[in-house]
């Protein structure tokens, strides 16, 4: 999973700050010796490093990816209906349909509605058809080697090295996107290594090819990021004529710590009841549920767009990718392919 880092705080927009050179090619062969004795520390064989390590070079196609990521380069409505397309919607409902079993088992072990499942493999590699043919280790050293995030991404390295030392996939096969991230489940491999699932237990974890790894990899993380499979995401909403003279009683100038850049957009936690008390109601003017769960208000537009009333499931989604863009395309996504 590629983390949004700008909103974490962790990327700056700001491109001020000085880079290393990546066309020094003997800067960065000194970098990579000093990676290679850590590393050797850290268990990962000599085998393997004379393998990953040999011949790398910088990319500096992948700076330049990191730098226009399209969370922030794409109003929400141009975001959306390109994930969402119609074709999408379709060949996930196939999906729904040709892994129904699967599914099923997948989603009641760990307590993931199936359809949650497919829209994120939908969103991250449409449905595995496409995880990204960038070589993961050339890119994650490319990244740690940039100053700007350099402890993130080295702690990246060193955990791909290390998949690679555990054998679950070889050198060759190591692809995925510019940012690192890997297999049909767009993995980090950080989160690789806390939360991929050898589910049919033949001993590796295979997020690149195996199915069932794919699908309880990603339910697993989602339950990681409790996961309430009682409930649904969230629910797009009508706000009362008033709501501008109430809107300063719902803003939070607090929001919590955790993807703190995307909640900034998101006001005070509060009940159902508590919006049906401010007039807030379903898109058909129907009360909201008279259920036991709070919601907060995000209007990913501003006040001219749509608004929706999100649960903490939306909190998970968010968990696997810190955008609210793209916690909203899941959502979507997972309303439409639903068969049920």
């Amino acid at each position: 999973i590629l983390i949004t880092l700008f909103s974490y705080g962790i990327i700056k927009p700001s491109m001020s700050q000085e880079l290393k050179p990546l066309e020094n090619q003997q800067l960065f062969d000194l970098w990579v010796e000093e990676l290679r004795i850590e590393a050797l520390t850290k268990g990962i064989s000599t085998q393997i490093l004379d393998v990953a390590l040999a011949n790398l070079k910088p990319n500096s196609r992948v700076i330049e990816l990191d730098q226009n990521q399209p969370e922030f380069t794409q109003t929400y409505q141009q975001y959306l209906s390109k994930r969402v397309s119609d074709i999408r919607v379709k060949r996930g409902r196939e999906m729904m349909l040709k892994h129904k079993d699967l599914l099923k088992d997948v989603g009641k072990k760990y307590g993931v509605q199936p359809r949650f499942i497919v829209a994120i493999w939908g969103m991250e590699t449409n449905y595995g058809s496409f995880s990204g043919g960038m070589d993961v280790i050339q890119s994650l050293a490319t990244l740690a080697y940039d100053p700007r995030r350099s402890n993130f991404f080295r702690a990246q390295l060193i955990g791909a090295l290390q998949i690679l030392e555990e054998g679950h996939i070889t050198y060759e096969n190591m692809k995925g996107s510019w940012g690192g991230a890997m297999g049909q489940s767009q993995f980090m491999p950080t989160s690789f290594q806390n939360f991929s699932q050898d589910y049919d237990g033949d001993g590796k974890r295979d997020i690149w090819n195996n199915v069932g790894d794919v699908f309880a990899s990603i339910a697993y993380y989602l339950k990681k990021q409790k996961w309430n499979g009682k409930f649904t995401w969230g629910r797009e909403v009508i706000l009362p004529d008033n709501f501008a003279d109430i809107e300063a009683d719902v803003l939070n100038p607090n929001p919590p710590r955790s993807c703190r850049g995307a909640m900034r957009s998101h006001s005070k936690r509060l009940s159902l009841k508590t919006w049906q008390a401010y007039g807030v109601r379903r898109l058909n003017a129907d009360n909201l549920p008279d259920v036991d769960l709070e919601a907060t208000l995000l209007r990913p537009s501003g006040e001219d767009g749509p608004a929706y009333l999100t649960y903490s499931n939306f909190r998970s989604i968010l968990g696997y990718n810190c955008a609210n863009y793209y916690a909203l395309a899941v959502s979507h996504l997972a309303d439409a392919v639903s068969v049920d």
